[in-house]
């Protein structure tokens, strides 16, 4: 593959306040929404402007989470977003697990121009999904969607300099609505086709996913970072991040990101935007890692290798 970065921009709301540790972004209506990872709302990306969306109730009172204030156990973590191929193409929005708190579905819709969200607690699912992954409930850390033949593959970020490979297992859409709306109990839903994966090394550290998109002609481009941390439950430093591309379970081609004003791009969504024969163009978001810096959208021109 061969990466362009065209653009990049700070995003802000209206009020000037930044849009805070970007964790997953899907089209949606006109635009895009971007999900903030410690706050219950999230970015609604329209051309000229950046509007603000609810995605679940207050937790405890609270709209926004840190380590600062004491709160971060109870931040949702939404991490992964999909637009989903069913009726009205809403999209989903996944906590990531580990903790109770992160266990939460939002089903976004647009309703006569105006956003409607539904909540679901999906706890038994997660067990169901660690259970086929072969890994702790508590090593969870769920970051990236995407549609591949009709179903929702869901993966594993992993965390391989802790021993951790990254992994997924698929859902079946319909199923999915079904359970946010309360037609199917989350323990009665179908896990299939766990996998695997071994995404390669970039600055020495193993690659983990940290999102997915799917492409025209059903091959996968996975964001990947290299986060060197010797344990699953401590964030590490990334030292590197790339995009690779999947056929089936097969990785097919791993290039390096570039950097973004000097700095490894810590590229945690990924949406597609266009798409030709020989190349697609891809929409980003990068997490400062900081709530008082706004997160980055970067756009990629990502030329396909035959």
């Amino acid at each position: 593959m061969e990466i362009e970065l065209e653009r990049v921009e700070r995003l802000t709301f209206a009020d000037g306040s930044p849009v805070r540790a970007a964790s997953a972004v899907a089209p949606f209506g006109d635009g895009f929404v971007v999900v903030q990872d410690d706050a219950t709302h999230g970015a609604l990306l329209r051309e000229g402007a950046t509007g603000e969306v609810r995605l679940l109730p207050a937790v405890d009172g609270l709209e926004v989470f840190s380590d600062a204030s004491g709160t971060k156990h109870l931040k949702p973590d939404l991490e992964a977003a999909c637009a989903l191929a069913v009726d009205g193409e809403p999209v989903l929005l996944m906590g990531s697990g580990s903790l109770a708190a992160r266990m939460r579905w939002a089903l976004l819709t647009m309703v006569e121009g105006r956003p409607e969200v539904a909540v679901a607690e999906m706890s038994p699912l997660y067990g169901a999904v660690a259970e086929a992954l072969g890994v702790p409930t508590e090593a969870l850390n769920l970051e990236g969607a995407c549609l591949v033949d009709g179903l929702l593959r869901w993966y594993l970020r992993g965390l391989p300099s802790a021993g951790l490979m990254p992994g997924s297992v698929d859902l079946d859409p319909q199923q999915v609505v079904d359970a946010v709306y309360g037609r199917l109990r989350p323990d009665q839903m179908t896990v299939t086709d766990p996998q695997h994966y071994r995404l390669g090394e970039a600055a020495g550290v193993g690659l983990a996913i940290t999102d997915a998109v799917g492409l025209p002609g059903g091959t996968v481009l996975l964001s990947a970072a290299a986060e060197d941390s010797p344990s699953v439950r401590d964030d590490g430093p990334v030292v590197a991040s790339a995009l690779v591309r999947l056929d089936g379970s097969d990785v097919v081609d791993v290039t390096a990101l570039p950097l973004v004003q000097g700095r490894v791009a810590k590229v945690e969504g990924l949406a597609l935007v266009d798409a030709a024969e020989d190349h697609v163009r891809l929409l980003a978001v990068v997490d400062a890692d900081d709530p008082a810096q706004p997160s980055l959208s970067l756009t990629l021109r990502v030329v396909l290798r035959r």
